[in-house]
């Protein structure tokens, strides 16, 4: 019996192809594809600016220096997150502010965040948990007019909508994900969104050791203008390939398709687990998701997760802990101020279930008969 895989992304012989062009054009660097994309990107989510970078890691790091966030400052985050989110904050010197979420969404609330702001409070990371859309609107009402920027971590929300639109389409700065955990995958990836032209041009430099110019420029120009770069702020690397890019344009072109099938699967999932007490992952009320994580808040009345989990591999099927706290990792434990009760509630209590474009019913149909027999 084969093992259902908890995510397979959806790759084919057109990514093969489109990486092979980019090999065969001799320009696998960060080139003229990385800036389709980038163009691409911005045009699908409905924003003026998008820079492509090596990760959503990255792309964190360099909106929270966009923000203007430095040492001495707070950074209001959900522990309730992948712990880069919370890493991101340490790498520009400020301090992460653990808050807790809504226990339905998993995501920030203004109620969640207000008791936490302080003088020293820079900005807010509101992150689209496992691709459910934040109530971006509530956030900035609240932290805006405080003269904090509220950062939109979306790095599993592509294909995701707040209020019509995509997800970080409002947003001031917002980061995605290209992993392959995530719908859309370049391999690794990223992109930092954002409103301003000037910001964007200094998120590129940054991203390219801030160099004046970029390689790609000083390699296209013709007459030698502008082949002298300077060096004007410390930068990084944080460069997407080519190669990467080729992949992104073609499963940018798919998302649309990679959405609706998970969302069918998804409410699939929702009628077959009726009745078990668990509760799956759904739309709020201003938005939809793409179901990046289908995550299953078991029971009370179910033994411990682990021992769900060891059932479930016994049965051949790939299920993952529920989404991870930060707070209770190594690097910031005992550092909460305030107590997290629906974060340790989630974190403790949920799991992936296996969703991904192929899975068939019949696989699906072995996913719920492993859980209700798991469940007892």
């Amino acid at each position: 019996m084969s093992t259902i895989p908890v995510m397979i992304p959806w790759l084919g012989e057109e990514e093969a192809l489109a990486a092979a062009e980019a090999v065969r054009s001799g320009w696998v660097a960060q080139g003229p594809r990385v800036a389709e994309f980038e163009r691409a990107f911005a045009e699908h989510l409905g924003v003026p600016h998008a820079v492509a970078v090596s990760s959503c890691t990255t792309a964190l790091h360099l909106a929270l220096i966009g923000a203007g966030v430095g040492p001495g400052d707070e950074v209001v985050v959900p522990s309730f997150s992948f712990v880069a989110t919370a890493n991101a904050v340490t790498y520009v010197g400020a301090v992460p502010v653990f808050a807790d979420v809504d226990v339905t969404t998993g995501n920030l609330t203004a109620a969640t965040v207000e008791p936490l702001l302080t003088e020293r409070t820079r900005a807010v990371i509101a992150v689209d948990q496992g691709g459910v859309p934040v109530d971006l609107d509530g956030l900035r009402a609240l932290v805006e007019p405080r003269g904090a920027t509220v950062v939109e971590d979306a790095a599993c929300a592509a294909g995701s909508v707040h209020r019509g639109r995509p997800v970080g389409g409002t947003a001031a700065l917002a980061a995605y994900s290209f992993h392959p955990r995530k719908l859309l995958t370049t391999g690794e990836g990223g992109m930092v969104t954002c409103q301003d032209g000037a910001l964007a041009a200094r998120l590129r430099r940054l991203r390219e050791h801030g160099m004046s110019v970029s390689a790609a420029d000083r390699h296209a120009a013709k007459d030698g203008a502008g082949r002298l770069e300077t060096y004007d702020e410390i930068g990084f690397n944080y460069r997407m390939t080519d190669i990467q890019a080729a992949i992104g344009l073609v499963q940018l072109r798919k998302l649309p398709a990679m959405v609706a099938r998970r969302r069918e699967l998804a409410e699939r999932y929702r009628e077959l687990l009726a009745g078990t007490g668990g509760r799956l992952v759904a739309d709020p009320a201003h938005g939809s998701t793409n179901y990046q994580s289908c995550w299953l808040l078991l029971p009370d009345t179910a033994p411990d997760r682990g021992a769900v989990l060891a059932d479930l591999a016994d049965a051949g099927v790939s299920a993952r802990r529920g989404i991870m706290a930060a707070h209770l990792e190594a690097p910031y434990q005992g550092t909460a101020r305030v107590p997290l009760p629906a974060t340790e509630l989630l974190t403790g209590r949920s799991l992936i279930l296996p969703l991904y474009h192929a899975l068939t019913e019949r696989q699906q149909d072995r996913v719920v008969g492993a859980v209700r027999a798991a469940l007892g």
